[in-house]
């Protein structure tokens, strides 16, 4: 039973113009927190015909380049939180009053007692991402996502958060996309609750992402997707397993050379990946063939003036080539004057995983990526 509730002010969100990466350097402090916190992605892992449609559409901003987080709210009256919208995971949660943790502090918390439709359940929750972690109870509310009212949305509220990460974050918590078979504590997802209460005329959803840090107009679109920001035809592929976003792979290939997934591989097309992640040798050729070499803190740099002639990186899916231009798969960035460049690569941490790749932010920025859960198939097109 939670009998003590610390009642903190919300802090002011900075919307325009800077980043969590820019407010780091500003201090000083994202050398010493990119040695503390090397970025490690992978640690949530344990264990019809084409139809246009608009749908409810979520803006979406960009963090780090590595993240895009939205505006939800929660209760009654609406209490906004700023969300990560992740398909690598399935459940909802924000900070609570219940949560004393410096990351708690630092951030806007769901005051409960404020709320006239709150629901306390008598469930837990702890969930491990590859940055940071949290344990929580969960609740019941009301939550609104974009134009989208979810009544007796089932959501969860930190009782703790430790580290250092989620207190520099810029967002509050974490929406996730992923199917229901995989959310903690067995709590239905935002998105089921959308289907079931009959909220979305389709059963999907769309991401367009941004690629350049600071830049506007990333979006998600519940219940359909947006032609606007695509060109040619959607490629549908079926999906391999229905509990992250799973797909096959058939080859990758560096410039028309397969280096990796000779007999085809599995996949995850995960917004809440920032980079391509997969198995060590392969990655290792990769990085070989683009010319990346360790730079700072294990990171992967790459020479910014080798961009024009680096070599064109595609992954080849449901026998459709995909292309990844050097602009798309390296991330640039500018810090005390100077422009670094790294690699949209890296390798799988998990041996238990060491045949799976990700699909994260580096893939879906190049190509426009509909989550088709009625026909449970993914769609891909080039981004515009």
């Amino acid at each position: 039973m939670l009998t003590h509730f610390h009642s903190y002010p919300c802090r002011v969100k900075l919307f325009k113009g800077k980043t969590v990466r820019n407010i780091l350097a500003e201090r000083g402090l994202l050398e010493d927190f990119l040695k503390k916190h090397p970025y490690n992605p992978l640690s949530k892992y344990r264990g019809p015909s084409q139809q246009d449609s608009s749908g409810s559409t979520e803006s979406l901003l960009n963090y780090l380049d590595l993240s895009y987080y939205g505006t939800i709210s929660i209760g009654t009256p609406p209490q906004s939180f700023i969300v990560i919208f992740d398909t690598g995971s399935s459940n909802l949660w924000v900070p609570s009053g219940y949560c004393s943790s410096p990351a708690c502090r630092d951030h806007c918390k769901f005051n409960p007692q404020a709320s006239s439709t709150f629901r306390l359940s008598n469930k837990y929750l702890a969930i491990q991402y590859g940055t940071g972690r949290m344990t929580g109870v969960l609740g019941y509310d009301t939550v609104r996502v974009s134009n989208i009212d979810i009544t007796h949305q089932e959501f969860g509220l930190s009782i703790t958060e430790p580290g250092s990460f989620l207190y520099y974050a810029e967002f509050d918590g974490i929406l996730g996309l992923g199917y229901a078979d995989y959310a903690i504590a067995g709590a239905t997802t935002v998105f089921e609750n959308m289907m079931s209460e009959h909220l979305v005329e389709q059963f999907m959803f769309a991401f367009y992402l941004t690629r350049h840090e600071g830049q506007s107009g990333s979006e998600v679109v519940f219940g359909g997707f947006d032609p606007n920001h695509y060109t040619g035809n959607i490629n549908w592929v079926p999906l391999t397993v229905e509990g992250y976003w799973q797909i096959l792979v058939d080859n990758v290939k560096v410039n028309g050379q397969v280096v990796a997934c000779e007999s085809g591989c599995q996949a995850i097309v995960d917004t809440g990946t920032s980079l391509i992640i997969g198995p060590v040798s392969p990655i290792q050729r990769i990085q070989h063939k683009i010319g990346a070499e360790a730079q700072l803190y294990s990171m992967l740099g790459v020479d910014c003036g080798n961009l024009p002639t680096m070599p064109y990186v595609t992954f080849t899916i449901n026998g459709i080539e995909y292309h990844l231009s050097p602009d798309q798969y390296v991330l640039q960035y500018n810090y005390h004057g100077h422009k670094y460049c790294q690699s949209g690569f890296s390798t799988m941490a998990l041996s238990d995983y060491e045949d799976l790749w990700i699909l994260g932010d580096v893939f879906i920025g190049a190509y426009y990526s509909i989550f088709d859960r009625g026909n449970k198939r993914m769609g891909f097109a080039r981004a515009v």
